[in-house]
């Protein structure tokens, strides 16, 4: 498919969604890594100003989640994550940071991305591990 199709396709899926509050966007994907970017303002503040952690961990989750969405053939299953790590490299005060998850193994029945948050200038801010499994369709 298109990446250009696929890309609108994963963001009308934001519609009232966590994903539309927060205002993450779905921007590039490739063969195996899927990218997406979030406004770090007020509202993923936490109250010292700085990007919420529990904000970078909804955005892993948020293009992981999708990542799995978009390889795996919805009409023999469906995902859920089932475990997410982070580590909270840098803070951001400001602008835009971007997650990109990377496809690290696909078996039968589970996914495991490698999401790592960047900011505008392209330093590390957070490294995220999500885990997905991959529910049978009956």
């Amino acid at each position: 498919m298109n990446p250009k199709k696929v890309l609108e396709k994963l963001n009308t899926y934001n519609k009232n969604t966590l994903m539309e509050t927060l205002d993450i966007k779905y921007t590039e994907v490739g063969e195996n890594y899927l990218v997406a970017s979030m406004p770090v303002n007020d509202r993923v503040h936490q109250p010292m100003g700085l990007l919420h952690g529990g904000a970078s961990v909804a955005l892993a989750e948020s293009v992981g989640s999708a990542a799995s969405l978009h390889f795996l053939d919805p009409t023999k299953g469906e995902v859920r994550g089932i475990e997410i790590s982070a580590n909270h490299i840098r803070s951001v005060r400001q602008g835009m940071v971007y997650a990109k998850a990377k496809l690290t193994h696909k078996g039968r029945t589970t996914l495991l991305w490698e999401i790592r948050i960047t900011d505008e200038r392209d330093r590390l801010i957070s490294v995220c591990k999500l885990t997905c499994i991959v529910l049978q369709k009956d």
